[in-house]
């Protein structure tokens, strides 16, 4: 099993949304590594939820991958602001997965606390530059994330 952080801004699809919901699409990625890193998800795997742009960025919950990698329905749709009318429908350039609600945290653990971590030093979300929106956490730095939360 691997372990995942993927990044939502809470105006657009937030950890209540998802809680709300259940299961949900995980859509909108366009950036070509992040699209490789949901291709390399596998249905069990899981995943910390980030809250990016907004007061308060941090790591918010957890949520469980239940399907694996699919063209992303948005791509295709001219009506979505994901659309992209150079992706041909044969060859699809985007995927998405499926996500389901693990759980929520009592609250946000910051960017600027996980920083401060030694133990977390080589997680690619605290790496100057690092904007990815899907990345992977690796086993020591998932199980320091959830004893800190």
């Amino acid at each position: 099993m691997a372990t995942w952080l993927l990044k939502s801004e809470p105006s657009v699809f937030s950890i209540d949304d998802l809680q709300q919901r259940g299961t949900a699409l995980w859509d909108g990625v366009r950036n070509y590594q992040a699209r490789n890193f949901l291709r390399a998800m596998q249905a069990g795997d899981e995943a910390l939820f980030y809250h990016s742009s907004c007061a308060e960025p941090g790591i918010v919950g957890r949520m469980t991958i239940v399907r694996t990698a699919y063209p992303d329905p948005t791509q295709f749709n001219p009506e979505s602001p994901y659309f992209d009318p150079k992706s041909p429908a044969g060859t699809p350039r985007w995927d998405s997965v499926d996500v389901c609600f693990a759980g929520k945290f009592s609250r946000v653990l910051t960017l600027a606390e996980l920083k401060a971590v030694p133990a977390l030093a080589g997680l690619a979300l605290v790496q100057k530059g690092s904007r990815l929106s899907v990345m992977p956490v690796s086993a020591a730095e998932w199980k320091t994330i959830l004893e800190i939360a």
